[in-house]
């Protein structure tokens, strides 16, 4: 099976917007590295047994071999396997080591780093090797002592003041993936600066340099200290607690409003339930997706963001007379949900859709206390709904874009704070992932339950339902329709695939898509916006993306994936109706499919 294709004899592809560099990294001879394994970890008898059980696999042994699994600002993800191109304790060890020497090498080690896990196969398994490589290098490690969401663990950075974070999980890939994420001192995800610097040591080591301590000389010497609900938990809680704009809707409301959650077998389930619960929302939780369960036997690939993620929960809701079922991805940053209309037919939302009725909710509500900020401002990525910088517009509020990737709406957080220019009010992107607070820097499914119940709990109390409000967002502010097309391209030859595709974009921009003009491109590796022959210099980092400004604010952007081996494709239309916009937006998708060729 291919992995993650991140890395080949070429070049790296870095989850820092998709951006494509140059990083000098040899091709490997695939039979060479393949025996250097059996000659390195001779004495593990797991690890020969996996091995010698694909000696006669020459395209497995090369896909294991041909490269190594790249550390990028997303840290490591891959297929779980043997091989310097999969994830296990070898890879985990290494890049553990290479962020330690960095950590040193800033003088920032004694801080100490938080570590967190989700359900997957291994998760629990690799958070130990991190601590204990931590131990081994003098670096103090926070690990919690079960499995935890991304959000708490962004959180706990800023709360225990650690130099960095690391969570194992691979967010919502399928089964057979697991990943390592690593988490600055601010709790957003590694810029692109630190990911290089880090990538520089990890790449001078050996596997064998790579040793970690025992964990009774970790915990003796104080290097190991495991933590949970009195340390974090609680104040977590607190914390999303906080960020409720209507508690007294939410109690009072609550125990009328019906709602099917399912955690899909992962982080999700206590966090997610306790907040609510405390609120006074009560959810009925699918039981066949409670408990954490790594295999995750219900469906194909964890994925919230996939309409067949509610198999299981629809029916449900249909049985207790629930009107809107949520769920979240294993590591609880992500949440997708489905809602009812009038005739009882449930309909799953775009993270667009979530997110626009999250928005409104958030600024209606402020507006009506009178809690709406002057200086307020929402934050979304490049490849988000146009239709949010409409609503955002009408209270008076800015909207600023940044590129993919949720460490960047973390920096511009950072930024308001530090210069005072601009309060947060919410942020989101399109792959459903959305935070309403200051004190996580990443997606937090956990806040995202709360908005998504309170804005239910808001439509109910004025007699209509979550379906009824996006149909009036769509009737006040317009017919807005995204869609994305992802093409997987596996293997060092996707890699290749992948470059060539967007050489010839910027060599040939298109003039015209599906009839309809385009004004002006941004091209972000280039750094440049072309209108009319003339270029204007873009104020973003430097990434693999080519955005087509069309007429009638439509637009198509084409930006490879920074954590699977895809290319992806943006589509978004505007028309004056549902139908024209789903007609449109059909053609426009239709037609943009041909730029990937």
């Amino acid at each position: 099976m291919a992995v993650t294709g991140v890395a080949n004899c070429f070049s790296f592809l870095y989850n820092r917007g998709s951006k494509i560099e140059s990083k000098g990294a040899s091709c490997m001879d695939y039979r060479e590295e393949y025996q250097k394994w059996l000659d390195m970890f001779a004495g593990d008898q797991e690890t020969m047994a996996e091995l010698k059980a694909i000696a006669n696999d020459e395209k497995e042994k090369e896909d294991r071999f041909y490269t190594e699994l790249s550390f990028g600002t997303a840290g490591l993800r891959g297929v779980l396997g043997m091989g310097a191109n999969r994830m296990n304790i070898y890879n985990v060890r290494r890049a553990t080591k290479g962020l330690a020497q960095y950590l040193i090498a800033q003088g920032i080690q004694d801080a100490g780093v938080a570590i967190a896990y989700d359900s997957r196969i291994k998760s629990d398994v690799f958070a130990r090797e991190t601590a204990l490589t931590l131990a081994a290098c003098g670096v103090k490690a926070y690990l919690f002592e079960s499995l935890r969401p991304v959000p708490v663990l962004s959180y706990t950075v800023r709360h225990l003041k650690t130099a960095a974070g690391v969570v194992i999980t691979a967010s919502h890939n399928p089964p057979q993936y697991n990943g390592y994420k690593v988490y600055a001192a601010d709790g957003a995800q590694l810029g692109p600066e630190a990911a290089d610097a880090v990538t520089g040591y990890i790449r001078a080591l050996k596997y064998t340099d790579c040793v970690p301590m025992d964990e009774k000389e970790a915990l003796d010497k104080g290097l190991l200290q495991y933590i949970g609900k009195k340390e974090v938990d609680d104040d977590y809680t607190e914390m999303i607690k906080s960020l409720a704009l209507r508690p007294e809707l939410l109690e009072e409301k609550g125990k009328e409003l019906k709602v099917v959650y399912t955690p899909l077998h992962g982080s999700g389930n206590v966090p997610v339930r306790r907040v609510l619960k405390e609120l006074g929302v009560q959810v009925t939780v699918v039981p066949e997706q409670e408990l954490p369960d790594g295999r995750f036997p219900t469906v194909t690939a964890p994925n919230p963001e996939d309409p067949a993620a509610f198999s299981l929960a629809i029916p449900l809701a249909e049985k207790v007379g629930a009107t809107m079922v949520f769920g979240t991805d294993p590591d609880s940053d992500r949440l997708g949900a489905a809602v009812q209309d009038g005739n009882g037919v449930f309909h799953t939302l775009t993270g667009n859709q979530i997110a626009c009725l999250m928005l409104s909710h958030i600024l209606r509500s402020r507006k009506e206390k009178g809690t709406l900020p002057q200086n307020g401002a929402v934050v979304k990525s490049i490849v988000s709904t146009k239709l949010a910088d409409v609503i955002a517009k009408a209270y008076g509020v800015e909207t600023f874009s940044v590129l993919t990737g949720f460490k960047f709406i973390g920096e511009k957080i950072q930024q308001f704070e530090e210069s005072g220019s601009h309060t947060f009010l919410f942020g989101f992107e399109e792959s459903f992932g959305y935070l309403s607070g200051t004190q996580v820097r990443d997606k937090d499914a956990v806040n995202a339950s709360l908005l998504v119940c309170e804005a239910a709990c808001a439509c109910m109390e004025r007699g209509e339902t979550l379906y009824d409000a996006l149909q009036e967002l769509y009737r006040t502010y317009g017919y807005f329709k995204e869609k994305g097309v992802s093409v997987t391209l596996p293997g060092k030859d996707g890699v290749e695939k992948i470059k060539s595709i967007m050489s010839a974009l910027r060599e040939n921009y298109p003039t015209q898509i599906a009839g309809i003009r385009v004004t002006a491109v941004k091209d972000f590796l280039k750094g440049v916006r072309i209108e009319n022959g003339v270029e204007t210099k873009l104020d973003y980092p430097a990434s693999n993306v080519v955005y087509f400004e069309m007429e009638n604010d439509n637009w198509v952007c084409v930006r490879p994936s920074g954590t699977e081996p895809k290319i992806k494709l943006y589509v978004a239309s505007k028309a004056d109706s549902q139908e024209a916009v789903d007609t449109l937006n059909e053609k426009m998708t239709e037609e943009a499919k041909k730029l990937l060729s």
